[in-house]
């Protein structure tokens, strides 16, 4: 019943009537864990009210989501316009921006936090600049920790006045293990603007926005339809470069996650296969085989461990060239991270050190 409410075409949804003993609790627990409570409810509630009296846990879902949003967009500008003072230029993507460009409405899609990529030598200035509005880093680092963070990771998140985590800053798509690498100029040089309710925030461009949501997607196992319901969506309803996507997917050596992205989009929600994926298929058997994986994540009812070792195989194998699946292996192994330095402080002479610990505690998770 969600696939089919969540599916491209909204003649499909009407088709799919909803069987007399379906338990519209769970169904709305798995419209929020999927993030498609916004696409969901408005289309069961049109087909009538005998239906809407059915559904009052995925208004009451539907509702918060909304006024969160609109706060949310409403912060989005208070953000960029004090970063703007300070000289910092940020590109929102996802959030209200995602919603605006692929729904029209910021209260049509599900989130909670807010995306800005900046520059990497803008970092010094973002943190005294949003401290005046409130916000407040989420971790603590030491100055050696935070030295060796920036290179290895891909984002600061921020408290907010209304609960943690409300802000992601974000000088890299992916942490540098993962071996994606944008190259951040050329994301702004080919940034532009779109509207957002009254106003109008720079954005990454489509075709650029199509291969970072794919990758974000691939990066979370593809665990939820919400990113394959915003990818279906930009592929339909914007003017696409497809021999460009193909070009830029060859050449940070993702094709393979861009193939099996659409492939799930169309298993689960009828989106045509564009020609330059179907391509990518035909060249690649082996993306249907991890796209098979990833549906039998999709269906599995636990919550997917990202730390377990079927991830990083599942991560490996989304990816064309044996070199990136080792130099993958190599630099989730051998980086060390917050965890680590929490989980013992050694002395600045001794920090390289963190790289035995990451393995032993590597070593003791999965052995």
């Amino acid at each position: 019943m969600l696939l089919g409410c969540c599916a491209e075409s909204v003649d499909e949804c009407r088709q799919t009537e909803p069987p007399q003993n379906l338990d519209w609790g769970r169904f709305a627990q798995l419209a929020q864990r999927h993030g498609v409570v916004p696409l969901v409810y408005p289309r069961l509630a049109g087909m009538g009210p005998r239906l809407t009296r059915s559904l009052p846990d995925l208004r009451a879902l539907y509702e918060a989501n909304a006024r969160q949003g609109l706060w949310l967009t409403k912060e989005l500008f208070r953000i960029l316009d004090r970063l703007k003072q300070s000289g910092i230029t940020a590109l929102p993507y996802k959030g209200p921006v995602l919603a605006a460009m692929l729904y029209g409405n910021v209260t049509m899609r599900q989130f909670v936090d807010l995306d800005l990529l900046i520059h990497p030598a803008d970092l010094p200035r973002v943190r005294p600049a949003l401290a005046e509005l409130g916000y407040k880093p989420a971790l603590s680092l030491t100055p050696r920790e935070e030295r060796a963070y920036l290179r290895s990771g891909y984002e600061y998140a921020f408290d907010g006045p209304r609960g943690a985590n409300l802000l992601e800053i974000k000088w890299q798509i992916l942490p540098r293990f993962y071996c994606v690498n944008f190259d951040f100029r050329d994301l702004f040089e080919r940034a532009i603007v779109e509207t957002l309710g009254s106003g109008a925030v720079r954005t990454l461009s489509h075709e650029d926005l199509l291969l970072v949501l794919c990758v974000h997607a691939a990066k979370h196992a593809w665990m939820q339809l919400s990113w394959l319901c915003d990818i279906a969506s930009l592929a339909r309803s914007k003017p696409l470069n497809w021999t460009v996507i193909g070009q830029r997917a060859r050449q940070l050596r993702i094709q393979r996650i861009v193939a099996v992205t659409f492939l799930l989009a169309h298993r689960l929600l009828a989106a045509p296969l564009p020609q330059t994926v179907q391509q990518i298929s035909q060249d690649d058997p082996a993306a249907e085989v991890v796209a098979q994986k990833a549906l039998s994540i999709l269906a599995d009812a636990n919550e997917y461990d990202i730390e377990a070792p079927s991830y990083f195989r599942l991560m490996t194998q989304a990816r064309e060239h044996w070199q990136d699946r080792l130099r993958f292996l190599w630099r989730l192994a051998s980086t060390p991270g917050v965890g680590e330095w929490s989980a013992i402080r050694l002395p600045g002479l001794f920090f390289p050190l963190y790289r035995v610990v990451r393995l032993a505690r590597l070593a003791k998770r999965w052995l």
